[in-house]
């Protein structure tokens, strides 16, 4: 059975990270209609209206899953993370 890229990126993380990923993709798909999930740079990016929203990654050295926001910038709230990105926030 082949699957595809986006499939094996949730398959293959392992638990606790694996549910949690697997529970933010269900949650983001059935939020809205106008999401959609897409494979670009080797990770699962979500789009609102055909716009980059957000995408889903784990952090290498905790193994903590996140929500990378894409114009995070923009965004001033104390849960969001900027470090050395100039766009984006990630959500931890």
């Amino acid at each position: 059975m082949n699957l595809r890229p986006i499939d094996e990126f949730f398959l293959n993380k392992y638990e606790p990270a694996k549910s949690c990923l697997q529970a933010l993709r269900q949650f983001m798909l059935n939020y809205h209609p106008a999401i959609t999930e897409e494979w670009k740079y080797k990770l699962p990016f979500y789009y609102y209206k055909g716009k980059m929203f957000c995408y889903f990654w784990v952090d290498k050295k905790s193994g903590q899953p996140y929500i990378g926001i894409v114009e995070g910038g923009r965004i001033e709230h104390p849960m969001l993370v900027q470090g050395d990105r100039k766009r984006m926030k990630i959500f931890t």
